[in-house]
């Protein structure tokens, strides 16, 4: 995967199934648990069921999370997880994002323009 620096605006390197803003928040949930289920994920992210549902569809068919469903009870429920190349790829693309961000940092001050 390309670092921040192989290009001048730092952007190769991101993942973009990963960076938009609902799917960054998915992963991030998942990263640090084993698995979370489906009405977790959905209260503590703000998004609805359908708009979670279709934000898991293009990671769960690139391989990147697993969607386990099961009875408890009377209740269907969803338990997602990170696969091991998901996990890879979305610590890969948080050190993307912080190498981005220290490179930045790095760079001089812009000349402020007193016209």
């Amino acid at each position: 995967m390309a670092s921040p620096t192989d290009s001048p605006n730092g952007f190769d390197g991101l993942d973009r199934l990963i960076h938009d803003p609902a799917r960054l928040a998915i992963c991030t949930a998942l990263f640090n648990c084993e698995s979370a289920d489906f009405v977790f994920l959905r209260k503590v992210i703000g998004l609805t069921a359908g708009n979670l549902s279709f934000h898991l569809g293009r990671p769960e068919k690139d391989g990147l999370v697993t969607l386990n469903r099961h009875l408890d009870g009377r209740t269907t429920r969803t338990d997602v997880a990170l696969t091991p190349p998901g996990r890879d790829r979305v610590d890969q693309h948080w050190k993307t994002l912080e190498q981005l961000r220290t490179t930045m940092l790095a760079q001089p001050a812009p000349e402020e323009n007193h016209g």
